[in-house]
């Protein structure tokens, strides 16, 4: 059975957790630009981890439900509507036949989940059906193209969730608060020092640590460009090397570029550092205007709380 898409607002994507292993050919992962809210909305339907989503920017979509099934939001509020009344992000909600959800536009934050139990059926390229428009991979066409009015995305029945009275709750499950962020329009990032650190003086890496950037117009799925204190490299006959999740590059003009889930897979500009993968969620939901303050972070520590972080997902939280 199947979804209808009536509107999509400014951007609408099938995603996974992304294409892994093909970056050598240059072919980059894509995946949730927030991820934290990504795995809750599988979580609460109970779906594996990498079930396909749609990931709306700024709000504006709408569809209706043609079979049974329980859905999913988390990440921004868009004003979100079923059937005419308000539900709210970071819950489970019981669907019918017929019933429609519609968007407004994001309250606070950028970018929204909606999850169906068992995950949209989409046929995968590379192992993934994550959608990447800049390489032509992904999506319910396999060809990176985003969602457009009109579509119909395929999902599995699930007769366990049909409502069988208007007076049952339609909601079913709810994030625990702890859990839920609050998308602030100045947000710390944490940075651990790599690539070109060392090629910044003392003076310019002071200087990007003590300052407060914000967050431009120009930002996509690729990268985040910010404006504020200009640093300069010291080195500038660097080979092109590959690009991992969060560098932030420096490019002659001195403002930071924090590269996203889209990223080009190598570059040649100089590199200070990476931003830690919890704040890249954080920074995915950061409209234009918001800012930003980075702090060093030590890599250890970083990585010791994504493994708790992925451990609770994989554990705790099944």
């Amino acid at each position: 059975m199947t979804l209808r898409v009536h509107s999509t607002g400014p951007l609408a994507l099938l995603q996974d957790k992304g294409r892994y292993g093909y970056q050598s050919v240059g072919v980059t992962p894509g995946g949730p630009m927030d991820e934290h809210a990504f795995d809750w909305a599988n979580k609460l339907l109970d779906n594996d981890l990498n079930a396909t989503q749609i990931e709306i920017t700024l709000g504006q979509f709408s569809c209706t439900f043609y079979a049974a099934t329980s859905i999913a939001l988390t990440g921004a509020d868009m004003g979100a509507k079923l059937n005419g009344e308000s539900i709210y992000p970071w819950q489970s909600y019981v669907i019918n036949s017929g019933d429609k959800l519609d968007m407004g536009t994001a309250k606070s934050g950028l970018r929204s989940y909606l999850a169906v139990s068992g995950g949209f059926k989409v046929d995968t390229v590379l192992g993934s059906s994550a959608t990447v428009s800049r390489d032509g991979l992904g999506g319910d066409d396999r060809k990176g193209s985003p969602l457009t009015a009109n579509r119909l995305i395929r999902y599995s029945v699930d007769v366990s969730q049909l409502s069988t009275s208007f007076s049952e709750p339609r909601s079913r499950k709810q994030v625990p608060s702890r859990f839920i962020p609050t998308y602030d329009r100045h947000i710390n990032i944490g940075v651990i020092p790599s690539y070109q650190y060392d090629d910044f003086s003392v003076v310019d890496r002071e200087r990007f640590f003590s300052s407060i950037y914000t967050v431009t117009t120009n930002i996509d799925r690729m990268g985040y460009r910010l404006s504020g204190e200009v640093i300069h490299c010291q080195r500038n006959n660097l080979i092109s090397e590959g690009i991992a999740l969060g560098a932030i590059q420096i490019p002659s003009d001195g403002q930071p570029i924090v590269l996203m889930r889209d990223r080009q897979t190598i570059g040649g500009y100089p590199k200070i550092g990476c931003v830690v993968h919890a704040d890249i969620n954080r920074l995915a939901q950061c409209l234009p205007g918001s800012t930003v303050q980075f702090y060093e972070k030590e890599l250890y520590s970083a990585e010791a709380e994504l493994m708790i972080q992925r451990q609770f997902f994989t554990s705790y939280c099944s």
